[in-house]
């Protein structure tokens, strides 16, 4: 974000801007990458509806392919994600409404992001209830984890069971370590190299 900053990414970011699926997976990595990859491969909306959203500070909700600039990225760097953060919740609050109305009750809002803390399961809840639910196996895992496991489930095209967050148990014992990826064959050189993690 410095203004003399030389990668691609911030050159576009202050000139014509960049998409914000693209820059949030630049900041967040795995984890982002993870739940990006797995929203467009297994989101299947309503006709009318986007399948996936990007819960923002101040912004409420954007497509993923949605133009930030530099100085968009900046109002959302200065907002608190807080349920009692008003510059926060009411754009949330404003979408997650609207998109209740367009979706109708015959539609499931699957969370991908932290259900352990309130910071998006208190503003979901309050306007989607048992609409909202979140993969199972996402108890007990930590971001990298998560990101990890749905990484996995896209390339193998295996959609993960949800549970309604209303009535779940969101914390658990840490379940197992993820089976390392093997590497894509014309790079591997021999059966024993693995990436515990995608590239």
């Amino acid at each position: 974000m410095a203004e003399n900053a030389e990668s691609d990414l911030s050159r576009r970011l202050r000139r014509e801007g960049v998409p914000l699926g693209e820059v949030f997976s630049f900041i967040s990595g795995l984890y982002f990458r993870g739940k990006l990859a797995y929203a467009q491969a297994f989101s299947s909306p309503p006709k009318g509806v986007c399948g996936c959203y990007v819960i923002t500070a101040g912004g409420g909700l954007l497509a993923p392919d949605t133009v930030v600039t530099l100085a968009r990225l900046r109002e959302f760097a200065i907002n608190a994600i807080d349920p009692c953060n008003e510059p926060y919740r009411a754009p949330l609050d404003r979408d997650c409404g609207s998109l209740s109305e367009t979706a109708g009750n015959s539609c499931d809002i699957v969370l991908l992001g932290s259900i352990a803390t309130p910071k998006y399961v208190e503003p979901l809840l309050q306007i989607f209830r048992e609409r909202l639910v979140f993969p199972m196996d996402f108890v007990g895992r930590g971001d990298m984890s998560r990101g990890g496991l749905m990484l996995r489930c896209v390339e193998t095209g295996r959609e993960l069971d949800y549970t309604p967050i209303l009535t779940a148990t969101r914390r658990g014992s840490r379940p197992p370590k993820l089976l390392p990826l093997a590497l894509p064959g014309k790079l591997r050189r021999g059966s024993k190299n693995r990436l515990s993690e995608p590239g």
